[in-house]
């Protein structure tokens, strides 16, 4: 069996489509059509982050933490491990909104495979040593790791100064009603709500006892060769005292500015590390264990997993997101669109960045036809 190849720090082999059995033509036609298909919406300023309430729908939308203007539509397709089409400033530090939410999760992932989290089932509330503002009631030590994880906790209160119900809230509520809706109990609903996602940022904190970034650089970045250009930021007002430290509590996402900065290049070593199923170089980054976890659907939501992880599954009458790819494939995927595809069974991960999210599945079709 061909040892995998894993590509040194500053360096990663790039070899012609060809000559990994792929259609160069077809490779080509699949980059002018999600170049033809950019996301126009925020090419010359982060437009989301300059609309008022009324336009957003959603309360409380001042921005906390930083933002940049996006770069150009750019991209990545790596082939049996080798780099057989590029695109744009793959170099270029930009926001991946929500695909902040994945890293965000595999430090999770870490923590469970130190033995920190013996058991996702859990309920959260008793890994905090001190009591907190945050469980005060019964409703919220209701929720587990696996909750959070799987955005189905329900959890109620304030962080940072966003209360759980200023994002995406209900269409057609006033926003003085929006703080007397009703909850569900934890693991019966699923919403998207990236102020419960802050707060597995700050769980784990307090999990490791160091900031996040930090724990995800010495763990998974500098193992698998990322650069040092990445940041991952949190709000102006998300700084806590740990162990005498003052350390930030990073934010899961771009809602309201911060997330992970990070250029193209790392996105695609990151999603390298999984299809290789957490192994680098015959070194367990992090395990399968977790990655069967993190790909697995949950009652409430069948296309998707942990944070940010997005199946193709079609079980239980669920229709595929991509049509033509595996139901084995996942991706994760952040606001722009921000993508990064990943293909077990093709050995294929694709990263891109500013696609009109309704024009991904046709490209990875015509990736995946290229394919001999």
């Amino acid at each position: 069996m061909t040892k995998n190849y894993f590509p040194e720090y500053g360096n990663w082999a790039r070899k012609q489509p060809g000559v990994l059995n792929m259609n160069e033509k077809q490779v080509e036609e699949a980059i002018k059509f999600a170049k033809s298909h950019e996301n126009k919406l925020s090419i010359n300023n982060m437009q989301m982050f300059t609309r008022t309430a009324s336009e957003t729908k959603e309360p409380y939308d001042e921005v906390l933490g930083p933002i940049k203007e996006r770069g150009e539509m750019t991209g990545l397709i790596i082939k049996d491990g080798y780099i057989v089409a590029e695109w744009g400033d793959i170099h270029r530090v930009d926001m991946t909104f929500s695909v902040t939410k994945t890293y965000l999760s595999t430090v999770v992932g870490l923590a469970y495979d130190k033995g920190l989290i013996p058991d996702l089932n859990d309920n959260v509330y008793k890994y905090i040593s001190t009591p907190d503002e945050h469980f005060w009631n019964e409703h919220n030590k209701k929720i587990t790791w696996d909750h959070l994880l799987r955005q189905t906790s329900e959890w109620k209160g304030v962080l940072w100064g966003k209360p759980d119900w200023a994002d995406r809230p209900p269409e057609n509520m006033p926003f003085d009603q929006l703080d007397k809706q009703a909850y569900m109990n934890p693991g019966t609903k699923y919403k998207y709500n990236d102020v419960r996602v802050n707060l597995l940022a700050l769980l784990a904190t307090n999990l490791w006892r160091n900031p996040l970034p930090k724990i995800l650089k010495e763990n998974v970045m500098d193992p698998i060769g990322a650069s040092n250009t990445w940041k991952w930021h949190g709000y102006d007002n998300s700084w806590i005292v740990l162990d005498d430290q003052n350390i930030q509590s990073v934010s899961g996402g771009g809602h309201w500015g911060g997330g992970m900065f990070i250029n193209a290049l790392d996105h695609a070593r990151f999603g390298y590390l999984f299809l290789r199923n957490g192994e680098w170089d015959m070194n367990e980054i992090i395990s399968q264990d977790w990655i069967n976890m993190a790909s697995s659907p949950s009652k409430i939501n069948k296309s998707y997993g942990f944070m940010n992880w997005f199946l193709n599954s079609n079980t239980e009458g669920t229709a595929k997101k991509i049509p033509s790819a595996p139901s084995t494939a996942v991706y994760f995927s952040g606001l722009g669109s921000n993508i990064i595809y990943i293909d077990w069974e093709n050995d294929l991960v694709v990263v891109v960045r500013w696609i009109d999210s309704d024009y991904l599945p046709g490209f990875i079709d015509l990736i995946l036809k290229s394919l001999k």
